[in-house]
């Protein structure tokens, strides 16, 4: 697809076109809507630096991060930029919404800077093979993988912990210390991505030792992982029912949000209410209580992304799909009652 078929599709001339996607405002809304929407279906990808046509391709790799408030990936992101300089590349950095398309951002930049390789960090659970499509150089996935999609694995690459599994685990911690009532601060429970999975691994632990999960504990915020949505979550729950003596929080920022609602609410951590949670970020050892949390190992993480992307740009054939460890971290939020 090229801006010539977006022009005829369109029944516009190709300057017309152009206009459009450079944002100049001497195009009639009608027009302009019939063009963007004519790139939305064809997935057309502009190339929007004309000195590139003629570059030849560089030394870049292209670190595509999802939201740029994620303090986990910040952690990772260190260690890919060291990974990848000590490799003999460029790092070529490009932020995204939580909400935007990664794939794009990423065929973009893949054009605009001539890029080597892709690493993704954070993105969606469901690509097809139709939507990678666009993508012409290898890439990983970063603290994901495409549970939900219908890539064949041989496509592509990732390094993840196992999210249903390590919420699992953090179940059993819980119940192992005694607690039956557990409640949950989540995103979404079917979102086909990371709180899904995570959510998943809360209720099925849950049944498997015996325990019906109770629908009045679980509180959804919305499909995002950010602080005040967590805290006012919390909040609602609190409303609700103070029916628990534990409460599952799918990451540490999270955990803390939900830990000072209970405090605003009169909750004592870990005496009236235990929180366990999932990331094991450094700052989450300075909640008070220290938090009780399963480590994602970002700097392993960030070092096998770059370790495996380096070998698929030397062996066009290698992938790898790689499942790292979650171990426990004990803090001070959880007790045994």
């Amino acid at each position: 697809m090229t801006i010539k078929d977006i022009a005829k599709n369109c029944s516009v001339s190709v300057s017309t076109v152009s206009r459009v996607l450079n944002h100049h405002p001497d195009v009639s809304e009608e027009v302009r809507q019939r063009v963007l929407d004519e790139v939305e279906r064809c997935a057309y990808i502009p190339n929007n630096s004309a000195r590139d046509l003629v570059k030849t391709r560089s030394d870049a790799i292209g670190v595509i991060v999802r939201g740029n408030g994620n303090l986990f990936f910040s952690s990772v992101l260190k260690t890919v930029s060291d990974e990848i300089e000590r490799c003999g590349y460029t790092m070529v950095l490009h932020y995204i919404g939580s909400d935007a398309d990664e794939v794009k951002a990423g065929a973009i930049l893949e054009r605009e800077k001539k890029l080597q390789g892709l690493l993704f960090l954070g993105g969606r659970f469901d690509y097809t093979p139709a939507e990678l499509s666009v993508i012409g150089i290898p890439f990983v996935c970063c603290s994901y993988t495409n549970y939900f999609g219908s890539l064949d694995e041989k496509d592509y690459s990732s390094v993840s912990i196992d999210d249903y599994a390590t919420a699992w685990r953090a179940m059993e911690e819980l119940i192992r210390r005694g607690h039956r009532r557990i409640a949950a601060v989540i995103p979404s429970r079917n979102d086909r991505s990371i709180s899904e999975l995570r959510y998943r691994g809360f209720e099925d632990a849950m049944r498997a030792n015996g325990i019906e999960p109770d629908e009045t504990l679980i509180e959804e915020t919305g499909g995002c992982f950010e602080m005040p949505e967590a805290y006012e979550g919390t909040k609602r729950l609190l409303k609700r029912t103070e029916d628990f003596t534990a409460l599952l929080m799918l990451s540490d920022t999270t955990a803390m949000a939900a830990m000072k609602a209970l405090e605003d609410h009169g909750k004592r951590i870990p005496q009236d209410v235990s929180v366990i949670a999932i990331d094991g970020l450094n700052v989450s050892e300075y909640a008070i209580p220290t938090l009780t949390t399963m480590i994602q190992p970002a700097e392993e993480m960030g070092s096998e992304s770059v370790r495996i992307l380096m070998n698929m740009l030397k062996d066009p054939g290698y992938t790898r799909h790689k499942l790292l460890n979650a171990p426990l971290r004990e803090g001070a939020s959880v007790r045994s009652i």
